[in-house]
């Protein structure tokens, strides 16, 4: 089975390494709260095509998400997605979050992304390598048109 994922036009490798904190750090995600927030976050990523969890780790102030997405979705409208509709069903099954951020505001306002995937130097190795072998090919090919 191939690492790569393909579209009608593309064939691609897109994961990252997500973190995203509640306001304050508040340790919320303690017993029930976290395990229906982990079973939220399934079924809202589950929801967009393609979009698939890879791993998850929920502490009490913090998430810890790998995902793989496809490149036709934008990084950052997945995570407003993702964390504008966790917060709403937390503060619709849970009155305790709902009175702790007033003003419905859940989130600490970013988060912290990291692409997973080939090192810097294993791409730039194919890189220098690829470069290579066109000028190879190239000079093949320079023989046949004289």
């Amino acid at each position: 089975m191939s690492r790569f994922k393909k579209l009608s036009h593309t064939i691609y490798e897109c994961k990252y390494h997500v973190v995203i904190c509640p306001k304050y750090r508040h340790r919320i995600f303690k017993g029930e709260i976290g395990e229906y927030a982990r079973q939220e976050i399934y079924v809202l990523c589950k929801q967009k095509e393609l979009l698939e969890v890879l791993e998850l780790s929920i502490q009490e102030d913090h998430i810890h998400l790998v995902m793989s997405m496809p490149p036709k979705y934008a990084f950052s409208e997945i995570m407003g997605y993702v964390k504008g509709k966790l917060s709403l069903r937390l503060f619709q099954r849970y009155e305790r979050v709902r009175k702790r951020y007033w003003g419905r505001h859940l989130w600490s306002r970013g988060y912290c992304v990291s692409t997973v995937g080939l090192t810097e130097e294993l791409i730039r190795r194919y890189v220098r390598h690829q470069e290579k072998m066109d000028k190879q090919i190239e000079d093949q090919q320079k023989g046949l048109f004289k």
